[in-house]
């Protein structure tokens, strides 16, 4: 005979976190309804300006601003060609792609979708990177919160986000940031921790403050790490656009759950293949940019 044993719950964490959740809900709905609404127009905004602009236009923009990068300014030296090239031959196969696939509406809705939520996580993420790296207690009071936001499973962050948000890009945004905030503020502390502490001694030996040693001499030494931590917010948030589309978010990542919702094998992997791509090009173009600083 099987028995089946069953554990009374003792700790009911899950209860106390909903009544919270709820409360701030009832308490402060008109903050909820600002962000929603902040967050929806600026969407819009952008993916109505973006759409607006032909695509051959777009492509241009986008080949010069990775050729660029990529040359790091030596636009028609043979260095610049041999380095420049490559990325711009494969940003314009593939957009090509993308566009003959019929997908560049849907690939312009996900570039929309990272931009805000890349804006978003650098404008919270770099501050507290800098407050971190200035104070010892701040770093340890932030590390265990940035450990717990990299470690608990993106599904989780859907439904507060559902709940404060309903179903919308504006869900799909605040998971997105909150998954892929961490990287911005784990790096910027490391990049000014590591600005050698002769140049900071200098700098205050010749007679400069906290704000003009931050702004002048700490910031502009840890430009290239953090515009690593850039490059991870981006991939991170388009690691994130399929999961949210499960909550409304427009773009490539809903034409892949609509793939595998209808086992349309087509239609998620092409969709699929317009991720990647943007993928490569955005993280080719801010690895330039970063090794170029």
């Amino acid at each position: 005979m099987q028995t089946i044993y069953s554990m009374e719950k003792i700790i009911p964490l899950g209860e106390y976190i909903e009544r919270g959740i709820n409360a701030l809900e009832t308490n402060f709905s008109f903050l909820w309804r600002a962000i929603d609404d902040g967050i929806s127009w600026t969407v819009s905004f952008m993916n109505d300006f973006f759409l607006a602009i032909p695509f051959v236009v777009f492509l241009l923009v986008v080949a010069t601003v990775a050729y660029y990068a990529k040359s790091r300014g030596r636009l028609f030296s043979r260095e610049g060609l041999k380095r420049g090239v490559g990325l711009t031959l494969f940003v314009v196969f593939g957009f090509f792609l993308i566009y003959g696939m019929g997908y560049w509406k849907e690939a312009v809705q996900t570039i929309t979708l990272v931009l805000v939520s890349t804006a978003i996580a650098l404008l919270l993420g770099i501050p507290f990177g800098i407050l971190s790296a200035k104070s010892n207690i701040a770093d340890a009071i932030v590390k265990p919160v940035l450990d717990f936001m990299q470690t608990m499973p993106a599904f989780v962050y859907l439904i507060p986000a559902i709940f404060f948000f309903s179903v919308g890009n504006t869900p799909g945004v605040i998971a997105t940031v909150i998954f892929s905030v961490p990287p911005a503020v784990r790096l910027t502390n490391l990049g000014i921790r590591n600005v050698p502490g002769d140049v900071v001694e200098a700098g205050r030996a010749f007679g400069a403050n906290e704000k003009q040693i931050l702004y002048k001499i700490q910031l502009p030494l840890a430009m290239p790490t953090i515009l690593a931590g850039i490059n991870q917010v981006i991939l991170l948030a388009l690691s994130m656009v399929v999961i949210a589309s499960m909550v409304g978010a427009k773009g490539l990542g809903s034409l892949v759950y609509q793939g595998i919702q209808q086992n349309d094998i087509a239609k998620g992997f092409e969709s699929g293949l317009g991720i990647v791509i943007l993928a490569i090009v955005l993280d080719r173009i801010t690895q330039a940019v970063a090794n170029k600083k």
